[in-house]
């Protein structure tokens, strides 16, 4: 029971906290220790001998029911919980960049003096309006979030608050209209195919197989494409996963199909190109249609890299400079003809046409492209072997019940070749020819690769 003391014109009130005191190897003693107050909160004090009593049961039916917060705790200043916060968070590099840098330039400068346990919802929804005003819809996004994590974590992990301030309700007050996805403009199977044709232009054969591997896998641009390794591609694997039980299964079940694994993306950490596990830590299998098999055989043929799409100059495509505007731009938009000059014969290539179906679009468009063929009628093909294809999990019982069975992806491969065989071969379409393979002796092919970049969180 909490106990009350009058002295002078202060009153104070003592609870136990639930804690005991150490003794000198930091071993609890059986002395319990207590906390006090002279207020209900900072600068104001107890008017009554009842009020500071009902005061300190309060705190003690908190602590009984799992909801006490030490008053020292809640005093910690934001500034030092926020870095103490990062630096005990599991993140992955992209992430950690991302969260410190809106740590130090907008978190910890507002409320950096300010006790985690003093934060009102009213200060946090004025914070929250601000930040819409000043920053774009996507940043402001990522703030909130970020800041409700750490409020999230303050009272869930670390107990140096009661309850969040950040409420989430149903609207109330004015009306504010959701806003919508940007609208994205139809893409005809010839505008895919057009930008094929210009990335062999750009490219040469390599930009042909990269364009349709993104189109006909869906796989997530750059990353996961810059990360596939000779090793993880379908004219090598399963054979030669580096993990012999998963490729010996992966063989069982894909026995008479090929399929790709997806294992990898790769990104800068720092100055260094790095390997790390695909977003979501999404790894799967893909199988592909016979067509862009038969692709990245002959690309694979072609060249000795240890990554399936090298950069024009045979390097990693991480270090081509901005892949955007040298490979990207006059691929989408097409370029001039580049007529030959002394010295840069190996720079002369005929004019490019633009694709207007996608004017300002990025990559990843041809992603959702894979998404929207697969979603056609016709296709018949379930959503869980669609979402699995993709790298997401399905929500609810049908993710818990489901799974992705051969007869799905057979159905996936059959679907892939006929929308090839309809939309290029009976039309007529152009394609390259297959690029001339690298000698070799006799009947020797190229061994599988693997690279030696440093590798974070791979499975």
């Amino acid at each position: 029971m909490p106990y009350v003391e009058a002295r002078g014109g202060s009153i104070r009130v003592k609870w136990w906290g639930g804690e005991y005191k150490l003794d000198a190897d930091g071993r609890p003693t059986k002395t319990k220790r207590y906390e006090s107050a002279s207020g209900p909160e900072p600068g104001v004090r107890f008017q009554s001998e009842d009020e500071a009593y009902l005061y300190g049961l309060d705190r003690e039916y908190e602590q009984r029911h799992g909801k006490g917060v030490r008053r020292v705790s809640a005093a910690t200043p934001m500034t030092e919980y926020v870095w103490m916060w990062f630096e005990a968070a599991d993140l992955r590099p992209n992430t950690i960049r991302r969260y410190r840098s809106m740590l130090k330039t907008v978190i910890d400068p507002y409320w950096g003096r300010r006790p985690v346990g003093d934060i009102t919802t009213i200060e946090y929804e004025f914070w929250k309006r601000q930040i819409k005003g000043q920053y774009s819809e996507n940043y402001s996004r990522d703030l909130l979030g970020l800041f409700k994590m750490l409020m999230d974590d303050a009272v869930i992990k670390y107990k140096l608050r009661a309850e969040s301030p950040v409420i989430q309700q149903r609207r109330r007050g004015r009306y504010t209209k959701k806003q919508t996805k940007r609208v994205k403009s139809e893409l005809p199977f010839d505008a895919v195919h057009q930008l094929a044709v210009n990335a062999h232009t750009v490219w040469g054969y390599t930009g042909w197989a990269y364009i349709l591997t993104v189109a006909f896998t869906g796989m997530r641009p750059p990353g996961e494409m810059v990360g596939l390794q000779r090793g993880f591609a379908s004219p090598n694997w399963p054979a030669t996963d580096p993990v012999p039980a998963r490729g010996r299964e992966a063989a069982r079940r894909y026995h008479g199909m090929h399929a790709l694994r997806v294992q990898h993306q790769a990104y800068y950490v720092g100055s260094q190109p790095t390997l790390a596990g695909p977003k979501y830590d999404s790894y799967r299998t893909l199988v592909i249609p016979p067509f862009l098999h038969a692709i990245h055989e002959a690309l694979l043929a072609s060249h000795s890299s240890p990554w399936v799409f090298p950069s024009m100059t045979g390097k990693h495509l991480l270090t081509c400079g901005v892949f955007t505007q040298h490979y990207w731009r006059p691929i989408r938009d097409g370029a001039p003809e580049r007529k030959p000059r002394p010295r840069y014969m190996r720079h002369v290539r005929p004019e490019i046409p633009a694709v207007p179906e996608m004017a300002g679009e990025d990559l990843y468009r041809l992603r959702h492209w894979h998404r929207e063929l697969l979603d056609e009628p016709g296709a018949d093909i379930s959503t869980v072997a669609k979402e699995a294809r993709m790298g997401h999990e399905v929500a609810g019982m049908e993710g818990v019940y489901s799974r992705v069975t051969i007869g799905m992806e057979t159905r996936i491969v059959e679907y892939l070749q006929d929308v090839w065989e309809k939309n290029v071969v009976a039309r007529g379409l152009w394609t390259p020819p297959f690029p001339k393979p690298l000698p070799h002796e006799g009947e020797r092919v190229l061994p599988p690769q693997f690279s030696d970049l440093p590798v974070l969180d791979s499975k």
